[in-house]
């Protein structure tokens, strides 16, 4: 699970005053790579199935057989929260790709307006508030 400080939790309360609260929630598609300033309600790494599955299968034996009772212990030491992340890990993959998103970064407001590239939220969400107003 992931904390915020008080001084980011100051940040976020600041910026819903600021766009107003027609901002229902702020995603940002990545990866490991293509880092973004601030914090969103929900981080989606695209690449975090694969890390998780190299961190778990890392340092393995090159026996064979060695490195299948390996990974035997471990997913019995730790199945239920590598099933958890994994499960959350390919269910945010799953979202980005059902809402369209096509490059990275992306940060996406009410699952529905959407700005590529830019690595700065608070820029990305000025934009998109600008978008918005200018709408009829």
């Amino acid at each position: 699970m992931r904390t915020i400080s008080l001084w980011q939790c100051a940040i976020a309360c600041a910026l819903w005053l600021w766009i107003g609260p027609t901002c229902a929630e702020v995603w940002v598609v990545t990866d490991q790579d293509h880092s973004v300033e601030g914090t969103p309600d929900r981080l989606i790494e695209l690449d975090a199935p694969v890390r998780i599955e190299a961190a778990f299968s890392a340092g393995l034996p090159t026996n064979p057989e060695n490195a299948a009772a390996t990974v035997r212990q471990r997913m019995a030491a730790n199945k239920k929260a590598l099933h958890l992340r994994l499960s959350r890990a390919y269910q945010d993959v799953i979202d980005a790709w059902q809402l369209g998103v096509d490059r990275i970064p992306a940060v996406v407001v009410d699952q529905r307006y959407v700005v590529y590239g830019e690595r700065n939220l608070r820029r990305a969400l000025s934009r998109i508030e600008t978008y918005r107003r200018q709408q009829p």
